[in-house]
Order: C-alpha cells, then sequence, then structure tokens
C-alpha cells in the first residue's frame, strides 16, 4: 500500500487559509478549511478549484473557529462535501456564528459594490451565501475534548484544549498507522479567561504541523501603552477604535478594559461593543464562565460565575445596524470595539471612514495583522486607505499593542514542544509568513534537533 501524505493547500508561506489534506488510497481527510486574508492575491486563492473534488473527502477536522481555520468549510459543502465535520461543542457554537457572519458579510458586500460600482466582477458576488452556511452548520459532528473517535476508515482524532480562544483544540490524527500532531493556532499559559494548553501528548509522532505566526519573534510584556493610549486621547476629547476579531479578543479587550476603570488607571467612559458576531460570541464565554466548563480557568469561574467579567459599568451592546451607526462619528469621549481585527470587512470600516480623517481619534490594534490588510497597512504609517472605493486620508494617532496577543510566540512554542516524550519524526512548520516559518524551522532544527520543513504551499509530503 502507497504511504499516507499530507499536502499543503493553505497556510504554507502564509499566516491564513488553512487548509491540510490527509490522502491515502481512496480516504481523504482535510484538517481545517479556512479562508485566505489578507493580500488580493492570497484573497483571490479563495475562489481556485481545489486540487480535488470536495465530494471526495471522507470528513473534515477543524480545530477552532477563527475564519482563516473555518471559512472555507460553507464553499466545501457548496462545492459537493457532504460528510462530517469534527469539532469541539464550543467550536461548533463559534464556528455556526462565524460562517452564518462571513456569509451575511460576503452577500452585503456585493450589493454595496454593485451599487457602487466598484467591484470587478460583473456582477459582484458572494464565495458563499447563507444556505451554504446553514448547510455546512447541519454536517457539524461535536466531539469531546481527551476521547478517540474514528471519522474515517483507519482515522482517529482526539483533541486537546490548545487555550487560544474557546473550544479551540490542538488534534492528534492517527491516519492509516501514522501519528500526527496538528497544533492549530496555539495558545498560551497566561489567557486571561481559559486553561493554559495541554501538554504534548505520550509517545512517538511521525510528524507534528505546528503554527509560526510568532515564530520568529517573542511578546513583548504587557506595558502601559493601552491605557497611556486611551487616556491621552480621552483628555483631548477624543475616542477610540479598537479593531478587535470578534471571537475571544473581545472579550480579552473588555476584560482588560474592566480591570483598568476599577483601578482608576483610565477614565470611566462609554464602551461600545459593536459587532452582532462579537456579542453572540460574548454570550457563549458567559455561559462556559457560568456553566463551570473545564475550558475556563478555575479562580474565573470561582471570582465571576452569576456575574459579568466582560462589563465594566459602561459596556453598550450594538446588535443592529441603526445602532452601529449612533456611534460613527462619536462627539464625545467613548472606546469602540468592533470587527473585523485586521479591518478588513464589518462594521470597523464604516466607523475607520469617520474616524480616520480626524487627529483627535485614536484607532488601536490589537492583533495580528496579515500582509496586505488595512490594519498592516495602517500600522506601517501609511497615510491613507482605500475603504469602499474611496481614499481614506490617515489622520488619526494609530498604535499596536501586541501584549493581547492569543497566539504563543516562538519560545512558548518550543517549550511546549519539550514536553514531548519523544522526538517526532519531522516537524512541518505552518500558518506564519514566510520568514517566520523558515526561521522557526530552523530554530527547531538547532535548538531540539528534530528534523523540521517548512513546506511551500501545495506541496506534498510522505508520512
Amino acid at each position: 500500500m502507497v504511504n499516507p501524505t499530507i499536502q499543503f493547500l493553505g497556510a504554507a508561506g502564509t499566516v491564513t487559509g488553512s487548509r491540510f489534506l490527509l490522502e491515502c488510497g481512496d480516504t481523504r481527510v482535510m484538517v481545517d478549511a479556512g479562508l485566505f486574508q489578507g493580500l488580493k492575491e492570497l484573497r483571490l486563492k479563495n475562489w481556485n478549484p481545489l486540487p480535488i473534488d470536495p465530494s471526495t473527502l471522507s470528513a473534515v477536522v477543524l480545530t477552532h473557529a477563527h475564519l482563516d481555520h473555518c471559512g472555507y468549510i460553507p464553499k466545501l459543502v457548496k462545492d459537493g462535501f457532504r460528510g462530517k465535520i469534527h469539532l469541539t461543542n464550543y467550536t461548533a457554537k463559534l464556528a455556526e456564528v462565524v460562517l452564518l457572519d462571513s456569509a451575511r458579510i460576503q452577500t452585503e458586500d456585493a450589493k454595496y459594490a454593485a451599487k457602487e460600482g466598484y467591484s470587478k466582477h460583473n456582477p459582484p458576488k458572494a464565495l458563499y451565501e447563507e444556505p451554504d452556511a446553514i448547510k455546512a452548520v447541519a454536517q457539524f459532528k461535536t466531539e469531546k475534548f481527551h476521547a478517540r473517535v474514528q471519522i474515517a476508515e483507519q482515522t482517529f482524532v482526539t483533541f486537546y484544549p490548545s487555550g487560544h480562544i474557546l473550544g479551540a483544540a490542538f488534534v492528534e490524527v492517527e491516519f492509516f498507522g501514522k501519528r500526527i500532531l496538528f497544533t492549530g493556532d496555539m495558545g498560551r499559559e497566561e489567557h486571561p479567561l481559559l486553561v493554559s494548553p495541554d501538554r504534548v501528548p505520550a509517545g512517538k509522532f511521525d510528524a507534528i504541523v505546528t503554527e509560526s505566526t510568532y515564530g520568529d519573534r517573542e511578546h513583548t510584556p504587557v506595558t502601559t501603552n493601552f491605557e497611556q493610549s486611551i487616556n491621552q486621547t480621552i483628555d483631548r476629547g477624543g475616542s477610540i477604535l479598537i479593531p478587535a476579531f470578534a471571537v475571544d479578543r473581545t472579550e480579552i479587550i473588555l476584560v482588560q478594559l474592566r480591570e483598568l476603570m476599577d483601578a482608576g488607571k483610565i477614565r470611566r467612559v462609554p464602551v461600545y461593543a459593536d459587532s452582532p458576531m462579537a456579542l453572540k460570541a460574548l454570550a457563549f464565554y458567559r455561559q462556559a464562565i457560568d456553566e463551570d466548563s473545564p475550558e475556563i480557568r478555575d479562580e474565573i469561574v470561582a471570582a465571576w460565575r452569576g456575574r459579568d467579567p466582560f462589563d465594566s459599568g459602561t459596556l453598550v451592546e450594538l446588535p443592529t445596524v441603526e445602532d452601529s451607526k449612533t456611534i460613527n462619528n462619536p462627539d464625545s469621549p467613548c472606546i469602540i470595539i468592533s470587527a473585523s481585527g485586521m479591518a478588513t470587512g464589518g462594521r470597523v470600516v464604516h466607523h475607520l471612514r469617520n474616524m480616520l480623517p480626524n487627529p483627535i481619534h485614536t484607532v488601536i490594534m490589537v492583533g495580528y495583522q496579515a500582509i496586505g490588510t488595512r490594519g498592516r497597512r495602517l500600522v506601517e504609517g501609511e497615510e491613507e486607505v482605500k475603504m469602499h472605493g474611496v481614499m481614506v486620508p490617515v489622520k488619526a494617532q494609530i498604535e499596536q499593542i501586541q501584549s493581547f496577543s492569543v497566539h504563543a510566540d516562538a519560545d512558548e512554542l518550543i517549550a511546549w514542544m519539550k514536553s514531548t516524550s519523544e522526538a517526532p519524526g519531522q516537524v512541518l512548520v505552518v500558518h506564519g509568513e514566510a520568514g517566520a516559518a523558515e526561521t522557526f524551522s530552523d530554530r527547531i532544527k538547532s535548538q531540539l534537533g528534530w528534523r523540521s520543513h517548512a513546506p511551500r504551499d501545495g506541496e506534498t509530503v510522505e508520512l
């Protein structure tokens, strides 16, 4: 029999579009199915047909609910995939929200582009629509952490908490006698809400497929820049806009704002949570705390069960578009948290269009900004950015705070890998920009003495 292989259909040489195809004979299993984001040349890849017919996939395994890991699933379903999508309980809850929101935004953006006449598609179209996302959700099959389950011929999976976002897992896949570990996005020991990542399961792995988002750097310690930026902006009568990923990053920012306000370190001003997806995700985090989920730190459950750790006393939730429009051009100091985190779409774009031309305001970027995204252009100091077909001048103050990241950095990933009981057969470094992936791969070789490689896009590796 031929040896099993893994093909890298995304997140190779780039941070987004995680799609890893395991293949042996007639059995095909995809681990993650995410959207490419950032550079236009990457986003266009979302429209490229896969090298296989999606109807031939036996199963899909999903590590967590961020769009660059799950956002392509409705397209798989639209194109004929009818198998099960295996994921954890809270990943299922959050992915449903994320995929329905993605379908809605794509449909709305296509309509807006048609109205304004700035799309090159004629007519503008969405990659997939809400019915495709609904069909995808119907194919979800939730699995428990630490439970070994069979998902296809000679294929077993086990999910382990990764501490990245609620529901997130790293996944052990046993595939035709080969043992592969997929990190997904690895979390950090000090997540303010979630338990630390599990250690590497015992025994020898034939391959570890690891992310490398921060593979070429270490996170800087928490500084006072965040509170200083907020206070300075409020003092000059401006408002603060924080583009934040709707799942987990919004929750972390809200907790931090509450702590800073309670400690008297920042002014107590209105805090607007302006993202329907973030509000739905927030409800699941509250549920997990109230139900004493094993994913939530014990001290958080003990301190906050029955109370709301996310409300500073000034939190205002804005579920509707009309609600959102009321803060488009704030005339008194406030803090707005809105998706998307890389400022690529959603309500935050409208706020940016209104606030960027005014030097009184501040935009604080609190997450990873992929190459080619509007967020990356802002932190790199561009003087104008394009939104809805219009060039908008950047006069507002732009800040970037790295300390809120829920990705393990290079040191943390190495420390986690050291917890393995045996050296793996090989390490395959993905989900990082080309320089970061290569740097981290070299570090694995030099520090751990393991065989390591950063695959190219489309590359197939024998297991």
